[in-house]
């Protein structure tokens, strides 16, 4: 292909950018903006699969039936989240086994939220209310993302997300209206979680290597810092209202602007767990590459059935 031609479709491809229609899996796209989106889907699909060890490890100690429940159902949808995401980055001409091969070795990163432990009850409810509602802002905006197998999963996962949020507000309320232990147990997991939510945003915009072209192609709608002002503006008056405090000591409504003045994030946290040295960074690692390794039987298994069964049919047509 020339330059010319090359260029031309450039200029197409930007064209219906401008004109915010969605771009196929099938359609001319220019070999960064493709891997651009690999990146980010399948650092989305990773985290929705790394996220749900974190709470498949309270599932046996649900304080009720109930309770139970309601976790085996969000963790069971986080799974179905990884499968969308995987799948619709799959359309970019990459393998599910590829994938998992960059999240093993660590070239693919997820959210550096799931690096931290959940230490009491209390974090179930404080990943639901801030780690999902965090999710919500950002995945919100993604459904209006440029690529459309993307946009087209976002929209159902925004769905069933806003479920979890509200499944972990409430378990916070409950605590928050129990006893001084119970309330003093949700207030730990406020203050463990608030500032490692801020910070599923990603970088700084000053500091962010990928938002300026982001932006341009419309993969992103929002910025970091736009997008977590609104999460600060939306979760300081839900702690307020159960009588929770927000473990910022800076944090003060601004009039002018309209919201929250917050403090300085600990970027050099933030920056030391995505490079691999978090709370939980290798037991997340090791739980993960453990259940692809055991679990290499049950996909042989499926592939040797798959195989029986197209060699029937071809019997059956021959």
């Amino acid at each position: 292909m020339s330059e010319a031609q090359i260029k031309s479709l450039e200029e197409e491809f930007e064209a219906r950018i401008a004109r915010d229609e969605k771009i196929e899996p099938k359609d001319w796209m220019p070999e960064k903006y493709r891997k651009t989106h690999i990146r980010q889907m399948s650092q989305h699909a990773h985290s929705e699969i790394v996220g749900m060890l974190p709470e498949g490890n309270w599932i046996s100690r649900a304080p009720s039936l109930r309770r139970k429940v309601a976790l085996l159902a969000k963790v069971q949808d986080e799974g179905g989240h990884g499968l969308y995401l995987y799948s619709a980055t799959e359309t970019l001409g990459i393998t599910r086994d590829e994938l998992f091969e960059q999240l093993h070795t660590g070239k693919a990163k997820y959210s550096s939220i799931f690096n931290y432990p959940a230490l009491t009850w209390a974090d179930i409810g404080a990943i639901g209310w801030l780690v999902d509602g965090a999710a919500i802002i950002n995945q919100v905006a993604l459904c209006g993302t440029s690529f459309g197998p993307y946009a087209r999963a976002m929209v159902r996962i925004c769905k069933e997300e806003s479920f979890h949020q509200r499944q972990g507000y409430e378990i916070t309320l409950k605590l928050a209206q129990g006893t001084p232990e119970q309330k003093a147990m949700a207030q730990d997991a406020l203050n463990r979680f608030w500032w490692p939510s801020l910070m599923m945003f990603g970088p700084a915009d000053a500091d962010s290597p990928n938002t300026e072209q982001s932006m341009k192609w419309k993969l992103k709608r929002k910025t970091n810092d736009e997008l977590r002002q609104q999460f600060i503006d939306q979760t300081v008056p839900q702690a307020e209202l159960i009588g929770l405090t927000i473990p910022d000591p800076d944090l003060k409504w601004n009039e002018e602007k309209g919201g929250y003045d917050s403090g300085e994030i600990d970027w050099d946290e933030f920056w030391q767990v995505v490079k691999g040295h978090g709370p939980c960074n290798k037991e997340r690692m090791k739980a993960r590459v453990s259940a692809w390794e055991n679990g290499e039987w049950v996909r042989d298994a499926a592939l040797a059935h798959a195989e029986k069964q197209q060699d029937k049919k071809l019997n059956r047509a021959g």
